[in-house]
């Protein structure tokens, strides 16, 4: 079962928190010894990072869930601390694991945003946390870290984590670094921004730009025959399977039994 850790706010009012998660990539495919390593890793890799930028790990409210760590942050943490120097470091703590020989590789999804959250039975409750939860999992952060394959994570802030942090000009923070991507996962949508350490952004949007595009059915080609045909004032209407609009006189329908034309 997993446990709620820290220190929380005590007067049950919703506060204004910065949120984080960090999501281990394809953590389903280990086996259960590896798995146990493999969160016990990630949790001294945050630890080790959360040091290194001189955050205080044990006033982090932490909900475990096995593969992922949701966390939310004391209200007087750095923002500006968390999305430049530990996103950093946790980089160059991966780094430094994976070089490790005869350990399954670790790749991370992380997901930071800010706003309101409050105590809940089963951990937090609020529109961060929500919203965090489905920046972690968008479309595209998967995307980025599949088809970039020397990277060992990829992050994603909050627009409103970007527009207030990263383009305030806040040192260890390049807005240029990041790229937009517009995120539905279930009922959410919203907008968010992906850097992945070491790669440029061009990579990230060509990544992204792979994934979303559409692929063709095996065996079929584009048809642009009409679909349905009607007479408007002595003229055709048609409408195409890619919705092209055709207007031309009446075609006649071809003599059963005929061939192609010549």
């Amino acid at each position: 079962m997993n446990e709620v850790s820290s220190v929380q706010p005590s007067d049950g009012w919703p506060h204004r928190r910065l949120c984080l998660a960090a999501d281990v990539e394809r953590y389903s495919r280990l086996d259960t010894r590896t798995q146990s390593a493999v969160q016990a890793d990630l949790v001294r890799m945050l630890d080790e990072a959360a040091a290194l930028t001189g955050l205080d790990r044990a006033a982090w409210a932490r909900q475990p869930q096995g593969d992922l760590e949701f966390a939310v942050l004391p209200e007087a943490t750095p923002e500006a601390s968390v999305l430049g120097p530990f996103v950093h470091h946790l980089t160059a703590r991966l780094r430094d694991r994976n070089a490790r020989q005869a350990v399954p590789r670790v790749r991370l999804r992380l997901a930071v945003d800010t706003g309101v959250v409050t105590d809940a039975a089963l951990g937090h409750a609020g529109p961060t946390p929500v919203a965090v939860a489905r920046y972690v999992n968008a479309p595209q952060l998967r995307a980025v870290l599949a088809s970039l394959t020397g990277a060992d994570l990829v992050a994603i802030v909050s627009d409103r984590l970007y527009q207030d942090v990263v383009r305030f000009g806040q040192p260890d923070l390049d807005p240029a670094q990041y790229v937009r991507a517009h995120v539905r996962v279930k009922e959410f949508g919203g907008y968010g921004w992906i850097r992945v350490p070491g790669h440029a952004p061009d990579d990230v949007r060509s990544a992204m730009a792979e994934a979303l595009e559409p692929k063709p059915l095996l065996g079929t080609a584009p048809s642009r025959t009409p679909l349905a045909q009607y007479v408007n004032q002595g003229a055709a209407v048609g409408r195409d399977v890619v919705g092209g609009l055709t207007v031309g006189l009446p075609v006649p329908p071809p003599p059963a039994g005929s061939g192609p034309a010549r």
